[in-house]
């Protein structure tokens, strides 16, 4: 067993410094996850954070100098500022409903970008990116810092090690009990500014861990289910009871998807729920099971032990695969999604999140709230790009 954990134990490779002069970046949208863009682009010699752009007047201004951040150029929206700066990158932070404008005219204007996760809300939105981005030629990366963790990275490794031979079952899991993000106001739960609640927020984590476990295989078909018993409910509300008449998202959703190569995905993902979790996620293969600790979002880390399921001579075995530790100067995942963006542009690099998977991940999340719609399974179709 001891040769088997070993095939698995490798460190998390620290990325070095590699610009030999300062990358000018621009941040669009300042709200609160734009903060952890702009603390982690300041801890980078070679990035300097030149211009910001917010729709709201002085916003960005005041987020700026809550930050430290001086020097920088401030526009009222993100044409003006791609339009009069020589930007190098963009992060755009914007609500969910922003996400496609802001990142085709960067693209169409020789900008790389980092564009926060989810991709965008609809298939045809994300669609229309990749076409501005294959157009480009410039980077696109999509911000999935779970992508940086040396514990998810251990779950495709064990796939692609053979050691739970053929899979044919995904299992999602996790979820809120009550956890519906209201305190950071009304942009994730409105439909104009969210578009798609729980399924995109932190769906979308749960989707890019399983799907990338396997390959990213291409999904076919999807019979899905939206609700939002909780989100409507003013008591839910302790101190805002009118968030109920505003909230136009799922707060709950679940799904049956069909994968190429024979897979199914057993989906289910949650904001709030009289529930503690929807379980572990689970990989099913004919060799071997992986069980993956359950979590609120899967957003970054687990906090136990992988376990692989298996027969030896005939007999149930089972055995964890421990966690990795990280070295004391690793400045955590979310630094790393930025750092591998910046290290990518500097050595004309590969995207590190590329669309050609989360295209996927969109297609499914697009799937299931179009099935829960109609109330029927529907068919993914994915145009040619």
């Amino acid at each position: 067993m001891g040769d088997i954990l070993n095939r698995f134990q490798e460190q998390t490779e620290v990325k070095a410094f590699v610009g030999d002069r300062k990358l000018k970046v621009g941040i669009i949208g300042t709200g609160w996850i734009a903060e952890a863009h702009a603390v982690e682009y300041m801890r980078m010699p070679d990035v300097e954070i030149v211009a910001a752009a917010d729709l709201v007047p002085g916003k960005a201004e005041a987020f700026c100098e809550r930050l430290g951040i001086s020097n920088v150029r401030f526009y009222p929206s993100h044409k003006e500022m791609i339009d009069q700066e020589q930007l190098d990158a963009v992060s755009i932070c914007t609500y969910n409903c922003q996400h496609a404008a802001p990142a085709i005219y960067a693209l169409e204007h020789g900008v790389n970008v980092l564009l926060e996760k989810p991709f965008t809300v609809t298939l045809e939105e994300a669609v229309q990116v990749m076409k501005a981005e294959k157009k480009s030629g410039k980077i696109l990366t999509i911000g999935f810092q779970p992508r940086m963790s040396a514990n998810m990275q251990m779950i495709r490794k064990i796939v692609e090690s053979g050691e739970l031979g053929k899979v044919y079952y995904l299992q999602a899991g996790g979820g809120r009990r009550r956890g519906i993000p209201t305190p950071y106001g009304t942009s994730f739960i409105e439909k104009e500014t969210g578009g798609i609640g729980a399924v995109g927020d932190i769906g979308s984590y749960s989707l890019d861990m399983l799907l990338g476990a396997v390959g990213y295989p291409k999904p076919l078909t999807v019979s899905g289910y939206t609700s939002n018993y909780f989100g409507t409910d003013p008591d839910y509300y302790a101190d805002h009871p009118e968030y109920a008449k505003v909230f136009g998202v799922d707060d709950f959703s679940a799904a049956f998807i069909r994968l190429e190569g024979g897979i199914v995905l057993d989906f289910r993902i949650s904001w709030a729920m009289n529930m503690d979790t929807c379980g572990d996620a689970l990989i099913l293969g004919t060799k071997g099971g992986l069980k993956i600790p359950s979590t609120e979002c899967w957003n970054g880390e687990f906090d136990r032990p992988l376990t692989v399921f298996k027969q030896v001579s005939g007999q149930p075995v089972q055995y964890e695969i421990p966690l990795i530790k990280y070295p004391e100067d690793f400045k955590g995942f979310f630094y790393e999604k930025l750092r591998s963006f910046v290290q990518a542009i500097f050595t004309n690099g590969k995207a590190p999140v590329p669309t050609s998977e989360i295209i996927y991940n969109q297609a499914i999340i697009d799937g299931i709230v179009k099935s829960a719609e109609l109330g029927r399974e529907v068919q993914i179709e994915i145009p040619e790009i």
